[in-house]
């Protein structure tokens, strides 16, 4: 288990235990998130994780830093040089921190980017995808 880290069988209660910094942080991803494509957010992996033809992005809060994810995040690197490559597929991160904004325009082109992929590429967690 991640460490302060919600457990949860549904959004409305992975939001609900959340407070203070990481839950206006989450609030603000998650509005942007939704506000860029329809997707449908599930909990798996114990986070947020939205599909639009496959897995496209999390959203994951810790106890001291949230990690906003996606898929083909190697391929979003010239939209935000924040997202960090890391783990399986082409995954890239941005850690959010106490005191670190929520740019909802950047967090918006950035999801609406990973959809086209998609929808380009298919399902990233797919061989040869």
């Amino acid at each position: 288990m991640i460490p302060g880290a919600p457990k949860a069988d549904n959004p409305e209660d992975y939001i609900a235990q959340l407070d203070g910094w990481r839950l206006k942080a989450v609030e603000a991803l998650r509005a942007a998130v939704k506000a860029a494509a329809p997707l449908d957010e599930r909990i798996k992996w114990t986070h947020l994780v939205y599909f639009s033809n496959g897995p496209v992005l999390l959203i994951r809060a810790e106890a001291e830093r949230v990690l906003f994810g996606f898929w083909r995040g190697k391929r979003l690197r010239h939209i935000e040089p924040r997202l960090k490559p890391g783990g399986k597929f082409e995954l890239a991160t941005m850690v959010l921190r106490a005191g670190d904004a929520v740019d909802t325009k950047i967090a918006t082109e950035l999801v609406r980017a990973a959809v086209d992929l998609n929808r380009e590429l298919g399902d990233p967690s797919k061989p040869n995808a």
